[in-house]
C-alpha cells in the first residue's frame, strides 16, 4: 500500500469502527461534540504533511500513531461507556453551554397548536439532582403511547399511579426532557435524554442515572424503548399493553406481562444483551425469532417452524401474545409464571 493512501484509509477504518461500536450500544458517541476538537485534525494533517515525502518506517509509525492516539482521545473525551460519561464533561470544557441551558431548566413550557383538540407541553430537568415529571389523568384518556430513549440509565416500572404518567429521576449526567400531547382520547408521551453532557465519574456504583416510572392502569398502552447501555426492569402485569418495543445495544432487559389484550405485540431488537420476558402460564403466545448467534430458552413452547414457537392451543385462543425477537449476540429467555 502506498503511504499516501495509508492515513486516509486508516481514518476511514477508525471512523467505521466508532460508528459500529455506537450502533451496537457498546459506546454512546455524540458526533456533534467532535467539532470542539477540530484542532486535532489539524495536528493529524500537519504530521502527515511533514512526513509526506518520507517513506521510512519511523515516519509511517509516527503518522499511524498520531491518528490512533487522536481517535482514542476523541472516544475517551466524548464517548459514553455504559453508565460512564464523557471525560470532557469532567473538566467542564462546555460549562458556558450548561449555564445557558440551566436558565431554561427552571421553566415549564406549554405549546398549543391552532387545533383546539390537540394540546402539548414540555418540561426539562436540570443536569444533576432528583426530579419528578407528572401528567394528570383524565377519564377521556383511552390510549397512551409512551416513547423512552437515552442510554446509561437504569429504568424501572413496577407500580401504578392515579396520574396518567409519573417519573422520578436521579441525574448524574445528561438531562431528561418530557413532552406530551393529545388528540381527543389519544395521548402521546415522549421521555428522553435531551443531550449527553454531564460530570464524569469512574465510580459508577452510585453515580449512574436512574428513572422510576409509574403509569395509570386504565388506558391501553403502547410503549417504545430505544436505548444503548441500559438496565431495564418493567413489570407490566398491572397494565393493558397493546404493543411494547425494546431496542437496545449492550443492555439487560427484563419485562413481565399480564394477561394479553386481543393482540399484545412484543418487539425485541438487541445487539449484545440479556433479555428475559415473563408471561402468564395460561396466556396463548407465539414467538418468532431471527436472532443470529443468540441463545434461546423457551420452556413450555412447541417448535413449529424454523424460528417459530407456540404454546398449546394458541390458534383457538381469543387473546394472544406475539413476541418477535431479533438480535446479534444475545441471550433470550421467555418464562411462563
Amino acid at each position: 500500500m502506498k503511504n499516501d493512501k495509508l492515513i486516509p484509509g486508516l481514518i476511514l477504518v477508525l471512523i467505521g469502527g466508532v460508528i459500529l461500536l455506537d450502533n451496537f450500544g457498546w459506546i454512546d458517541f455524540d458526533w456533534g461534540d467532535i467539532w470542539h476538537l477540530w484542532p486535532l485534525f489539524l495536528i493529524i494533517a500537519g504530521v502527515n504533511l511533514v512526513f509526506a515525502h518520507t517513506n521510512s518506517a519511523l515516519a509511517t509509525v509516527l503518522k499511524i500513531g498520531v491518528v490512533v492516539v487522536g481517535f482514542i482521545f476523541l472516544i475517551l473525551a466524548f464517548g459514553t461507556f455504559g453508565n460512564r460519561t464523557r471525560l470532557a464533561s469532567h473538566y467542564g470544557w462546555f460549562h458556558h453551554h450548561w449555564n445557558n441551558d440551566n436558565d431554561d431548566n427552571n421553566n415549564s413550557k406549554d405549546d398549543d397548536d391552532d387545533d383546539d383538540d390537540t394540546t402539548s407541553s414540555k418540561s426539562v430537568v436540570k443536569i444533576e439532582g432528583s426530579s419528578s415529571f407528572n401528567l394528570p389523568y383524565t377519564a377521556d384518556a383511552k390510549t397512551a403511547k409512551l416513547s423512552i430513549s437515552g442510554g446509561g440509565t437504569s429504568y424501572t416500572l413496577n407500580d401504578t399511579t392515579t396520574q396518567l404518567f409519573k417519573a422520578d429521576t436521579k441525574e448524574h449526567f445528561g438531562r431528561y426532557e418530557f413532552t406530551h400531547s393529545n388528540s381527543g382520547s389519544n395521548y402521546v408521551l415522549d421521555f428522553h435524554m435531551k443531550d449527553k453532557k454531564g460530570h464524569f465519574n469512574w465510580d459508577t456504583d452510585d453515580k449512574s442515572n436512574a428513572v422510576n416510572f409509574k403509569l395509570n392502569p386504565n388506558p391501553e398502552w403502547d410503549i417504545s424503548v430505544e436505548t444503548g447501555a441500559t438496565d431495564l426492569d418493567f413489570d407490566l402485569s398491572k397494565f393493558k399493553i397493546r404493543n411494547i418495543s425494546l431496542n437496545g445495544g449492550a443492555a439487560s432487559l427484563k419485562v413481565r406481562l399480564g394477561q394479553p389484550l386481543a393482540n399484545t405485540n412484543v418487539e425485541v431488537s438487541t445487539g449484545v444483551a440479556s433479555v428475559e420476558i415473563n408471561i402468564p402460564e395460561n396466556a396463548a403466545c407465539r414467538i418468532s425469532t431471527d436472532s443470529g448467534l443468540s441463545s434461546t430458552d423457551f420452556d413450555g413452547f412447541t417448535k413449529k417452524d424454523d424460528g417459530d414457537y407456540e404454546t398449546a392451543g394458541f390458534d383457538a385462543a381469543k387473546n394472544k401474545i406475539y413476541i418477535h425477537i431479533t438480535g446479534g449476540l444475545s441471550d433470550f429467555t421467555v418464562n411462563r409464571y
